[in-house]
């Protein structure tokens, strides 16, 4: 929860470079970064970080139904197999201290790079594992190697993205990773016939080609901007938790975490069987139409995001999603269940655009920020590990609507976070008259 402040402003608590801290009335220069959003293109760099995120969730969509199989080859029971895929998470989470120190440390698209390159080396050792704690420990290498390339490209977007491009680049890249997790079980599913070995080395060959696409293109993007020959220093975590924003993206992060990400693919499935009544077709389609709200929202939001301001849409968003995570837990009809999984896909589309946004406003363009976005990254990792253990006990002890009733309160509560913060987008708290974008 946020510390009352009678002014708390990202723009002005955290440390920002000059282009970040105009004048909210103050004119606009042609061709700066506060132009208005439709005129802007969206850098090439970031095009291939986009690409490039396309690329990896669609090789962890085609691993991720395998996996549990293959760790079950070695004859053991549901919870080891299970237990291959929290490694991955918690080494992500145990590592992300690590990771943001690495990337002050060697520069963004270096850290990008070798994480990119620890995940190919891991994937292909998976592949390759003769034992099922070989199996967890080439797993939870992955985890390394995701977390540190993970924390550099929202690294890189921060510093790439114009101010005022911020929401809808950060909906191409969320998008992106929907879309490649959407298609790679159907891709998996259709190599299933290569045997499970396969989508391993498919995976390690196409992040290998990621590397090399990724070198060639950002050669010049790395730690240390400039501005007028003194390097600005890194962002220190202390200086971006007294910005308000912040403080309320870390809530809003760990809840989205444990309810978007954790709680809904562990526990509707479930759900879906024990109290709605219907089979794992039902859960399928539930899941499947959270993803599909999910793309929806973020084709919109992300503009909105830079034309109405970052906390209009994470405030909608969580409220949305919070509601309709809590009505989840009491559905008994297959066709209510199913339109507040899209429902509560909408929702997480909605807010994810601008926390992202706001994160990137409190860092600014001029000054590394690796500690600061990996702890924002742990909080939607711990949500995710611990959501459905906790929301698991609590369906066991009291059912499931205590379950997502619990789980949708925590989304509420970000939205109460957000509340005193005021909007860390400059042109989205001037009069519509003082405007010079045409906004």
């Amino acid at each position: 929860m946020s510390r009352p402040e009678p002014h708390d402003d990202a723009a002005r608590s955290a440390p920002v470079s000059p282009s970040e801290s105009r004048s909210p009335g103050a004119s606009v220069p042609a061709g700066d970064d506060a132009a208005a959003p439709a005129a802007q293109q969206v850098p090439e760099p970031i095009k291939v970080l986009i690409a490039a995120a396309f690329v990896i969730a669609l090789g962890y969509g085609l691993v991720a139904p395998v996996l549990p199989q293959f760790a079950a080859s070695f004859g053991v029971g549901v919870a080891a197999s299970s237990a291959v895929i929290s490694a991955f998470a918690l080494c992500r989470l145990v590592f992300a201290p690590a990771s943001g120190a690495v990337v002050n440390r060697l520069g963004e698209r270096p850290t990008y790079l070798i994480g990119l390159i620890v995940v190919a080396l891991s994937s292909a050792a998976t592949a390759f594992a003769q034992t099922y704690w070989q199996l967890l420990v080439f797993r939870g290498l992955g985890g390394i190697g995701s977390t540190m390339f993970t924390v550099s490209a929202m690294g890189l977007i921060v510093r790439l993205a114009p101010r005022t491009m911020r929401g809808r680049v950060s909906g191409y890249y969320a998008t992106a990773f929907l879309l490649g997790g959407i298609l790679g079980p159907v891709l998996g599913g259709l190599l299933a016939g290569l045997g499970m070995h396969a989508p391993f080395l498919i995976y390690a060959g196409a992040l290998f080609v990621a590397v090399l696409v990724v070198w060639l293109r950002l050669k010049d993007e790395t730690l240390g901007a400039k501005r007028g020959g003194a390097t600005q220093p890194p962002m220190r975590v202390r200086d971006a938790l007294d910005a308000g924003a912040y403080r309320a993206a870390l809530a809003s992060s760990f809840s989205t975490g444990w309810t978007a990400m954790g709680v809904r693919v562990a526990l509707v499935p479930l759900l879906a069987a024990q109290v709605v009544g219907e089979g794992p077709a039902v859960a399928g389609l539930a899941l499947a139409l959270f993803a599909v709200g999910n793309a929806a929202a973020l084709t919109v939001t992300g503009r909105l995001t830079d034309r109405l301001g970052r906390k209009p849409l994470v405030l909608t968003g969580l409220l949305v999603c919070g509601l309709a995570t809590i009505g989840v837990g009491f559905s008994t009809s297959a066709v209510v269940f199913a339109a507040l999984s899209l429902l509560s896909g909408v929702g997480s589309g909605t807010l994810n655009p601008g926390q992202q946004a706001a994160v990137a406003d409190v860092i600014g363009p001029d000054r590394a920020g690796g500690k600061v976005l990996s702890r924002y990254q742990m909080c939607a990792d711990a949500g995710q590990i611990a959501g459905p253990i906790i929301a698991g006990a609590l369906a066991d002890a009291a059912g499931f609507g205590w379950a997502f009733g619990v789980s949708g309160a925590l989304m509420l509560l970000a939205a109460l976070a957000w509340l005193p913060v005021r909007e860390t987008l400059p042109e989205a708290r001037r009069p519509r008259a003082a405007r010079t974008d045409g906004g």
